[in-house]
């Protein structure tokens, strides 16, 4: 009942945006207004150089999370760097370990949710379930969702996952840097922050992170790549990484500094300006939500194994939910 209910709620809805759309007259739609970068928001600087691939970050995040977390038996396996793994529905990051180009060294990447400057999951989402809070964070509110998934398709590092199994109430997961819908957070720093021992997660206002980036950068030029990545890539991220090799190297996404919502915006004055039918805008909206049911993917959503590089990373073009790549970021 209440699955037959979703789908109704999802099929009206798109067909109720787009008669809106025709309503208005299709072409004076104006591009929706996001807010300018706030030197308030917080972020996480990750300093890959640092990382031993403890993985205490995954275990204290579990537990902040409710979800099983690994033993300190399990924490000590370091066979699970042998497969790449990707964040899912009950684990919301994971950390894995690559190689650069001859080097034998191995380098340990932390992926989450890079909470993006400009977030392409809250410029899809219909709703308004998704939400870049006043703290930098962006959070996700299960009660407002309809499961349309088209945050998924959105997000360039395609990080929001999807409980597939959990046929009555199923939510979309991601990390919300331990904030809760509405801002509500708590005044230590996020539960992966406290935990590590090597202190290569610095938490603070994203501006005083870029500034901190590249005064490491400066008084270690031998040690650090000159690229602080998050600052620019996909309009900017409040999850930022140094690496002593090129991020590229260890499978992070190539991104422009064009944040994808102002580019998808340009898409829809397109197809509304030209006057583009609304049975066809409706028919490819419902293709995203095909794309991303769970036989597509290569690996289940709601495994904590999937994809086939260990940073942040898909195929570049790739905006399907079906293939995923690398770390996190």
């Amino acid at each position: 009942m209440n699955v037959s209910r979703r789908e109704f709620i999802r099929q009206t809805g798109a067909a109720g945006l787009a008669g809106s759309v025709v309503a208005l007259g299709g072409g004076s739609a104006q591009a929706s207004q996001h807010a300018p970068v706030s030197h308030d928001w917080m972020g996480v600087l990750v300093d890959l150089t640092k990382c031993n691939g403890c993985r205490r970050c995954e275990a204290a995040c579990q537990q902040a999370a409710g979800f099983p977390f690994p033993t300190p038996q399990e924490l000590e396996d370091r066979s699970v760097f042998e497969s790449p793994r990707r964040p899912g529905p009950r684990a919301y990051t994971a950390v894995n370990a690559a190689r650069s180009d001859g080097d034998v060294r191995r380098t340990y990447v932390k992926l989450n949710c890079m909470h993006c400057n400009d977030p392409a999951c809250v410029s899809a989402c219909l709703v308004g379930a998704m939400r870049k809070e006043a703290n930098g964070a962006v959070t996700y509110n299960a009660w407002k969702c309809m499961g349309c998934r088209y945050c998924m398709v959105a997000c360039p590092f395609q990080m929001p996952t999807y409980e597939y199994d959990n046929v009555l109430t199923p939510q979309v997961r991601k990390c919300t840097l331990c904030t809760q819908p509405g801002g509500q957070t708590a005044a230590q720093p996020p539960a992966c922050v406290q935990a590590c021992p090597k202190e290569c997660l610095l938490y603070g206002k994203r501006s005083d992170l870029i500034d901190r980036a590249h005064e490491k950068i400066r008084e270690a030029p031998q040690l650090y790549v000159d690229h602080v990545y998050g600052e620019h890539e996909a309009g900017g991220t409040s999850w930022l990484y140094l690496s002593a090799v090129p991020f590229e190297q260890l499978g992070f996404l190539d991104l422009s500094s064009a944040a994808p919502p102002r580019m998808s915006e340009s898409i829809q004055h397109g197809v509304f300006k030209y006057f583009i039918p609304p049975i066809a805008w409706v028919g490819i909206l419902g293709l995203s939500m095909w794309l991303t049911r769970p036989e597509q993917a290569e690996s289940p959503r709601d495994s904590n194994a999937a994809s086939d590089s260990a940073a942040p990373a898909r195929q570049n073009g790739r905006t399907s939910a079906r293939k995923r790549e690398g770390a996190s970021v």
